[in-house]
């Protein structure tokens, strides 16, 4: 997920991030998703003052990071379940949050994953993750949205349409990275902000999920294909179009 980018706060460090996670966190199998382990939080609240806390910020964005969101998990099951979508490919994990994608990702053969966040906390979690499943993730905290995504094969984002403004700001970007050739994966339990009309869906789940986190136990997510843009209708055959009608 993003927010605003935070590198590691003064005085802290890449190592000192990890040991923050594994204190503050246990390995857990992800449920509807056992073949990847997480390091997880129980409680979201009490761990987001923990942050703060450990920040000595107030006004953080939510530890995104510790949990399995239900997007994240779709995505997840779909690649581990359809290795060929990503076996031999280089492969992009946007807003990775745990890394929880793109570990699935390495899992069914990618010949490399990346993953961007743009919190240092989160960058920690994914590769203490990577580490707990035996796989490499190369992760940095990077708003990569005005780019394309470049050089990925396939581009794996989980959750990203939940406000107006980040959807404004990804579908741009998951649109260059379609028209640049690069297969497009996106998870949604049921977000407003997401375009349907601009995607193609190829499964759908009944993922459990944190309840303190959303309103239901569990949340059918879709797991959508980005469709390629639709060709621009040259001026002459609107006008041709408008005099018929």
């Amino acid at each position: 997920m993003l927010n605003q980018t935070r590198d590691v706060h003064p005085g802290a460090t890449a190592l000192s991030d990890r040991s923050f996670v594994r204190r503050e966190t246990r390995p857990t199998p992800v449920p509807f998703v056992p073949e990847v382990t997480l390091h997880m939080a129980e409680d979201a609240i009490a761990l987001w003052e923990t942050t703060e806390a450990a920040r000595g910020e107030s006004g953080l964005a939510p530890p995104f990071w510790a949990f399995a969101w239900a997007g994240g998990v779709g995505v997840a099951r779909y690649v581990l379940d359809h290795p060929e979508l990503v076996e031999g490919r280089s492969v992009l994990d946007l807003a990775a949050g745990s890394g929880l994608v793109g570990i699935a990702a390495a899992l069914r053969g990618a010949r490399s994953v990346r993953a961007a966040e743009i919190d240092a906390y989160a960058v920690a979690a994914i590769g203490v993750n990577a580490e707990a499943n035996g796989v490499r993730i190369d992760a940095a905290v990077a708003d990569l949205l005005d780019g394309d995504g470049g050089p990925a094969e396939v581009v794996l984002a989980g959750d990203v349409f939940y406000e107006r403004a980040m959807a404004a700001r990804f579908l741009p970007f998951l649109e260059r990275a379609r028209a640049r050739g690069a297969v497009v994966i996106v998870g949604d339990p049921g977000r407003a902000y997401l375009p349907r009309e601009r995607f193609t869906a190829l499964a759908a789940y009944d993922v459990p999920v944190v309840a303190d986190l959303e309103d239901a136990a569990l949340k059918t997510t879709t797991v959508w294909r980005l469709d390629p843009a639709p060709a621009p209708v040259p001026a002459g055959a609107r006008a041709e179009t408008q005099a018929e009608a």
